[in-house]
């Protein structure tokens, strides 16, 4: 009997779904209390987790449980955001009792497993390993401190870890992984360990591994420099020599994304337009896998809101509307509580909330100052923009524009900045949302699934033409930004879609809004039941069986 018994999964699995498979991912966003995340990348796999656990699918995860969090967003003085790093203390897991070592930069590092059962979170049996033990120096103990860790030799040893120390850990659960899933390429090394124990057998480590690729530019896939990552152990003691000769990578730069698409059978982007991004990205580099498309999606049961659901059922338009009412109500609560302001639940209420990163561009809607200030100044019809999200604490451009728009929002009352975006706001703002706003500069954006979980609450996708928006927007069911000229200077893009953007605003939206409210009701409830079943991670949890897993 396997040491895995003890953690097995709590049901009979459905043979379509019965190949054992792991999913290693550096964040999951499975619930308020779990603070591991960063942002959508985490919130996907989430999803993942509760699908795959709802299936009755033969997976399981593996993650890293990070003492410090991503980090807590709290206020300075003045109000810009700060960034605590506070130890974070998980009465819920379990010890799994398991320990082995790794080796980091010539030493071994030890590591051990706290186990997530499925019934806490109603997720598949879960895995999260950790260096923070007191048989680690002080220097081995962090290196699980904190999620995306500034430091390029932190963030390498993170990502032996994750890879490495979670095939190890598979190993010592003797879990017997059909399957290895790469969530992104930061689990790269558990190949290198799969290619020593297949008896350095290429072929044998491709029918195992498979990778999901978010970043629709090459530049953005992360790389470091090959002496580095030998000298910190990243490849597992495979000479330097046969690394290039089995990944083709000749230089000293190591594509981390180029090396996964070599040594897996099978790739797939998270969009059907990032799929097709990546597969011209990607193709002109001999020997990768292929490449197909699974689109993102989020867990339904988890994400939307049943009172509105069921009248949206029962066709009761009344409880509909009050509902939505209620729940901006409960959003406003938060709202004045942050930032003492009482918002209308009778106006128009656009949120713009996600991750903080430059080519989403927060602010764009704020740029013609003049327009922006028409806009917030009508009275017969109000409209409040509400702005929530983490930039990474060191990006330090996307901390400036947070920390602008909190003074903007200062001389208006209906604007707020709002800290603290984690899966609880994150739930709160899409329930009191009338708009999403999503504006990222085309195609950077992969998938970008909040409007999804958005579109169960009621609220109607205001979006670039991007991510998983074309497999969505028909025409009635969102508000969809036309795209610039992609071969315009990225400045003229970004006025070209600013303009886009007021005019639809000003001669659409708010219109619609105030005058034609049964035109808008109907937008409400195409959006709601357009986002189901497709957009649901079921579908996505089922499809990665289908097309990769038994590929």
């Amino acid at each position: 009997m396997s040491r895995f018994e003890q953690f097995k999964h709590s049901y009979a699995y459905d043979p379509k779904y019965k190949t054992r498979a792991a999913y290693f991912s550096m964040e999951f966003a499975i619930d308020q209390p779990f603070k591991i995340y960063s942002g959508g990348l985490g919130f996907l796999a989430g999803s993942h987790m509760r699908s795959a656990y709802e299936l009755n699918q033969n997976l399981i995860g593996i993650g890293i449980l990070w003492t410090f969090g991503y980090y807590d967003q709290i206020r300075k003085g003045n109000q810009e955001m700060d960034s605590l790093f506070q130890e974070k203390i998980y009465n819920f897991l379990e010890d799994t009792n398991i320990k082995f070592t790794i080796e980091v930069d010539g030493h071994p590092v030890w590591v051990t497993a706290k186990y997530l059962a499925p019934e806490v979170f109603n997720t598949v049996p879960m895995f999260f390993l950790t260096t923070n033990i007191p048989e680690n120096d002080y220097l081995a103990q962090c290196i699980s401190n904190n999620l995306y860790d500034a430091d390029i030799n932190a963030k390498v040893a993170q990502y032996i870890l994750l890879g490495q120390g979670g095939a190890k850990l598979l190993d010592e659960l003797e879990y017997n992984a059909e399957i290895y899933h790469m969530n992104e390429a930061h689990a790269l090394p558990a190949a290198f360990h799969l290619y020593n124990k297949f008896g350095r057998n290429l072929d044998e480590v491709k029918k195992h591994l498979v990778f999901t690729t978010h970043t629709p530019e090459e530049a953005g896939n992360e790389k470091h420099d090959i002496q580095l990552l030998d000298k910190m152990g990243y490849f597992e003691g495979v000479p330097l020599a046969e690394v290039r000769k089995i990944t083709g990578i000749d230089g000293e730069e190591f594509s981390h994304s180029l090396a996964a698409l070599r040594m897996s059978k099978i790739a797939n982007g998270v969009s059907a337009l990032h799929g097709e991004v990546s597969r011209g990205m990607w193709n002109k580099y001999d020997d990768i896998c292929p490449i197909v498309s699974i689109t993102n999606a989020q867990n339904a049961p988890y994400w939307k809101d049943e009172v509105m659901y069921e009248a949206l059922g029962k066709g009761e338009d009344d409880k509909l509307i009050a509902r939505k009412k209620y729940l901006k109500k409960k959003l406003f609560e938060t709202v004045a509580d942050q930032t003492g302001k009482l918002l209308d639940p009778n106006a128009l209420t656009i949120v713009w909330a996600r991750r903080f990163a430059a080519y989403k561009r927060a602010d764009l809607i704020t740029k013609d100052k003049e327009r922006f200030e028409r806009i917030l100044a009508s009275t017969d019809r109000p409209v409040q923009i509400i702005w929530a999200g983490k930039p990474y604490p060191m990006d330090y451009g996307a901390v400036s524009i947070f920390n602008s728009l909190v003074h903007l929002a200062k001389n208006y009352k209906n604007l707020s900045v709002l800290v603290g975006y984690e899966l609880k706001l994150s739930k709160k703002l899409k329930q009191g949302a009338d708009i999403w706003l999503n504006n990222p500069r085309v195609p950077r954006e992969a998938s970008g699934t909040s409007g999804m979980t958005a579109s169960m609450n009621g609220a109607i996708n205001f979006s670039t033409n991007d991510g998983w928006i074309p497999e969505f927007a028909n025409g009635e069911n969102a508000f969809v930004i036309p795209r610039p000229d992609l071969s315009k200077p990225i400045h003229e893009q970004d006025a070209e879609d600013m303009n886009s953007l007021l005019d639809m605003l000003e001669n659409e939206i708010i219109p619609m809004y105030y005058d034609r409210p049964e035109e808008w009701l109907q937008m409400v409830k195409n959006s709601m039941n357009d986002v189901l079943p497709f957009f649901d991670s079921s579908r996505m949890a089922s499809q990665y069986y289908e097309k990769v897993y038994n590929y």
